[in-house]
């Protein structure tokens, strides 16, 4: 009995990175260098587009999004504690579910070239676990289209709101969440010392239930290295390297010269990574210099139309384009490195292997019209094709 034949698809006329026009083959999702013998082969014109990894979202709230509902009319707020009531009074106005509002905005994102995120999603007395399995809903139906890696992250703080301590806790043993998060716990999360503390809470949960942490520090100067040089060091402690992130890390974008490569050396010797979110020229990470001291950076969306902002859309492309606006990115090579940030570090940070167009890396990129890659940084032009696994999952914008 002969075998069966390898189904396979050939992806003819493009041009990864805007090189010279070939054929890509891939076979059970990933490239090969050539199309086995007697394969069924499947052809899809390229048409001379260029070939680009698709890109990972290492920072997103799909849970507060009210992409595709209502305009929210926001109201001032000053401080995170009222940034945060205005997140109830969203979720309790919003008529979607946030299972199905989630969808829509992780749906349209992977459209958009998005192979994967880290997604956040709130704990806290106000909603329950009712995010973080929302998000997981979500999730479920994009399989084998978008990975998600689910956060259950306590916006509200620990220690501020009595009962999150718990949900945290019921969040590790539920088996939907890869990481637990924190925020701010000198600053806005402030425990009064060490016993008892957010951190020593998350570390504890993270050790137990055999989970990575991310958690968000916005608090600038000392304070906030500070809490880099505790997370360091619980890290070490518990050997966590690896599995622990540090979102935002504005203290981080405020060193420069010798002060900023000791804390990227420490971040680097202890495990930990960063992610970014191009908010600005004074808050985006100089993550070239910290890759180059060993860092892993990762570029994410952040919130997506939600209480806290109007902005966002969910699209990395546009992302790496916001990082190169906030770095006045001018250069060739300068372009080209933001959307490495887009494409290679958030991969790195959730331990996905390189999307580089070279045969035996997975069949993920997407097709688009233009000249070079720094041009469609430019431009962010229309994503004609996606491709994930070596299946197309969308065309024109819209899923498949």
């Amino acid at each position: 009995m002969s075998p069966t034949p390898r189904a396979a698809i050939l992806f003819h006329d493009v041009r990864p990175f805007g090189g010279p026009a070939r054929d890509l083959a891939a076979v059970d999702g990933v490239l090969v260098p050539e199309l086995p013998e007697g394969a069924v082969v499947e052809r899809v014109d390229g048409g001379g587009r260029l070939a680009l990894p698709t890109l990972v979202d290492a920072h997103i709230h799909p849970d507060k999004t009210s992409w595709g509902e209502p305009w929210h009319h926001r109201r001032p707020a000053a401080g995170i504690a009222e940034y945060v009531a205005g997140d109830v009074e969203l979720a309790r106005a919003l008529p979607t579910p946030v299972g199905e509002r989630a969808l829509r905005l992780m749906s349209h994102a992977a459209a958009r070239g998005t192979r994967a995120m880290r997604a956040h999603a709130d704990v806290a007395p106000a909603y329950g676990l009712a995010a973080v399995e929302g998000v997981a809903e979500a999730a479920a139906k994009l399989a084998g289209v978008v990975d998600v890696e689910l956060v259950a992250f306590p916006q509200h703080g620990v220690v501020r709101a009595p009962g999150t301590a718990e949900l945290l806790a019921e969040a590790a043993a539920s088996g939907l969440v890869s990481h637990l998060g924190g925020i701010d716990p000198t600053g806005f999360d402030a425990s009064g010392g060490r016993e008892g503390d957010q951190l020593g809470l998350v570390f504890g949960l993270a050790e137990r239930h055999g989970l990575g942490l991310d958690i968000h520090l916005h608090d600038r100067g000392e304070p906030g290295l500070a809490v880099l040089r505790d997370i360091a060091a619980r890290t070490r402690a518990t050997g966590l390297g690896g599995r622990v992130a540090v979102a935002h890390a504005f203290a981080v974008a405020g060193l420069t010269g010798r002060r900023l490569d000791d804390m990227a050396d420490l971040l680097a010797e202890a495990g930990v990574a960063l992610t970014t979110v191009a908010l600005g020229e004074t808050t985006i990470l100089p993550f070239r210099r910290l890759a180059e001291r060993g860092v892993t950076v990762g570029l994410g969306s952040d919130g997506v139309r939600d209480s806290w902002s109007p902005y966002g859309d969910g699209d990395m492309l546009h992302r790496a384009w916001l990082a190169g606006w906030a770095l006045d990115a001018r250069l060739d090579e300068e372009l080209e490195a933001c959307f490495a940030l887009a494409a290679e570090g958030g991969a790195a940070l959730m331990g996905l292997p390189a999307a580089d167009l070279r045969p035996g890396s997975p069949a993920d990129f997407m097709l688009v019209e233009g000249e070079c890659l720094p041009q469609v940084v430019v431009d962010r032009p229309p994503r004609d094709l996606v491709v994930r696994a070596g299946r197309v999952v969308a065309r024109g914008g819209r899923l498949v």
